[in-house]
């Protein structure tokens, strides 16, 4: 999307901003409403820092935002529902010791969590009635419900689930790009049960969102 400056106002045209996504679907869908690019960088943390990170290697950007679907933690983020991230957490980034999870950061080793800019946060979720909480990164999705409520446990604000916000954040931190993670509920967090995802309804759902978000996007530049 570009933005820029028009009889006092910001308008589609100098603003660069980078969506990535995990697969083909949800980069359609949030190309149906966005008139920005969009890209599909890959399943994982490892495929998603390396297409993000080699995007803002070519070109310069104001802004990189996560983007897709995601499990959602019941009974706070149904589905269809869409949440923005104030934390985009790496979850399962860390060691097993007898005394339970070490993330990166308690061994010393770096930082798990990133956090978006608050106002940018707080205007994509009124624009777009998406809820606001943490956004874990995982590795390998939840399947049961003991890891469901351990999850939980240590992330008590967590409300979604995906495997691509913390590998995009990190691309973005290491070029100083500030990031926006969006995800559309397309199934609760726990057992698997493919009977139960609605992942068509949570595509619709990520394209409405995305449909409002250039005036928020406007407002957060101007401000």
């Amino acid at each position: 999307m570009v933005l820029q400056a028009e009889e006092g106002r910001l308008t589609t045209s100098a603003l660069r901003i980078l969506v990535a996504t995990a697969v083909p679907a949800e980069r359609d869908a949030v190309a149906q409403a966005f008139p920005g690019e969009v890209l599909a960088v890959g399943v994982g943390p490892a495929r998603a820092a390396a297409g993000t990170a080699t995007a803002l290697a070519r070109a310069p950007y104001d802004l990189v935002v996560s983007a897709g679907i995601g499990g959602g933690f019941a009974p706070c983020a149904p589905l269809g529902s869409l949440v923005v991230a104030d934390e985009i957490t790496a979850a399962d980034l860390g060691a097993e010791t007898p005394e339970g999870f070490l993330s990166v950061t308690e061994l010393g080793f770096g930082t798990v969590t990133h956090r978006p800019p608050e106002a940018l946060v707080r205007e994509t979720a009124a624009a777009t009635g998406a809820l606001t909480g943490a956004v874990l990164t995982v590795s390998t999705v939840t399947g049961t419900a003991a890891r469901a409520a351990a999850l939980r446990a240590r992330h008590p604000t967590a409300l979604a689930e995906a495997m691509e916000g913390f590998g995009v954040a990190e691309a973005a931190a290491l070029h100083g790009v500030p990031v926006l993670e969006i995800r559309a509920v397309s199934n609760p967090v726990g057992p698997r049960d493919r009977a139960a995802w609605r992942i068509g309804a949570a595509l619709a759902a990520l394209t409405e969102g995305f449909g409002k978000l250039a005036p928020v996007l406007e407002s957060w530049k101007s401000v």
